[in-house]
């Protein structure tokens, strides 16, 4: 199961490499997981800062404390650099 999951994340890498700036959005659910990912959304990308819509504050606040490890795994699979992510809840993301 181990190779098929590593040969799936090079395969997925490459795709989002030919992405260009769209890279980091489609790049966020393999960034910061599947449960993560099904309460999240990358919503924006601009100048280096991903912007990320999180459920409410709490969540918010839970992610920016795993804020580098995100910004690394994205940087590991992104063309684009992410130079930060700005968590924003819902109901201003739409803003």
């Amino acid at each position: 199961m181990q190779h098929a999951r590593a040969t799936l994340r090079k395969i997925f890498t490459t795709t989002l490499r030919r992405e260009g700036a769209n890279a980091p959005l489609l790049a966020w659910p393999l960034a910061c997981g599947g449960a993560t990912a099904e309460r999240t959304t990358a919503v924006g990308f601009a100048h280096g800062v991903l912007t990320v819509a999180v459920p409410d504050k709490t969540w918010q606040y839970q992610l920016q404390g795993l804020n580098r490890q995100y910004l690394a795994a994205l940087n590991q699979i992104s063309s684009e650099p992410v130079s930060r992510i700005e968590f924003v809840p819902a109901d201003r993301s739409q803003r």
